[in-house]
């Protein structure tokens, strides 16, 4: 699963990048470490807009029929084969997005209980800036009518070089390609398309 990653672009970069203007650029996000826990908002670009990279998105979703917002600790990714057959996600595949990154972190476990842990840093190999596949959805407080947009990631199986950094869990997220990025938010296409042996040309290294 990913529950760590970075953006460290610019505005200027991702704005450029993408072709896109920034809704908020006061709450444009950037950080070396973002905890999928601390469900920040960070910049996504939605399948209805294009145009224009989304600052009011926080990560893990909440469908519109949770009964509070702790649910979101559960549905920072969304597994592909099955986010057709699962209640959070079935009714919202075609709220597509594109999650902002520059890198995302995982741990390579060196023994069974994960004891003793290697964190690696996955880019990728084509672009500096890249994106996530993503679904969004929006949620509100029937106690206090706080409106909150969120979004999950959606993984795969891994690829040889995720399975060894990802040894336990033998998950990845769908890293686009930059050539597919328009054809994930096109609702023709089908998302089993993205699934493993989908994937992008990425590098992990270990960090110090």
């Amino acid at each position: 699963m990913c529950f760590y990653t970075q953006q460290n672009a610019s505005i200027k970069e991702v704005t450029k990048r993408f072709k896109a203007t920034i809704d908020d650029p006061d709450s444009f996000l950037v950080s070396e470490m973002i905890n999928g826990f601390t469900h920040l908002k960070t910049p996504i670009i939605l399948d209805e807009t294009p145009e224009v990279i989304s600052t009011n998105f926080s990560w893990g979703l909440i469908p519109s029929w949770a009964k509070d917002k702790d649910f979101r600790k559960n549905t920072l990714n969304a597994r592909i084969e099955t986010v057709d057959e699962k209640p959070a996600f079935k009714n919202i595949t075609n709220n597509r997005c594109l999650i902002i990154a520059t890198a995302y972190y995982e741990w390579h476990w060196n023994d069974a209980k994960g004891k003793e842990k290697v964190k690696y840093q996955i880019n990728s190999q084509e672009d500096e800036i890249f994106t996530f596949a993503g679904l969004h959805s929006s949620w509100k407080d029937i106690q206090t009518g706080e409106l909150l947009n969120t979004y999950t990631m959606l993984t795969t199986e891994a690829n040889e070089t995720m399975k060894f950094v990802h040894n336990i869990k033998q998950r990845m997220p769908v890293m686009l390609k930059k050539t597919d990025e328009k054809a994930w938010l096109d609702h023709s296409n089908l998302i089993k398309d993205f699934a493993y042996p989908y994937q992008a040309n990425l590098i992990a290294l270990p960090t110090i």
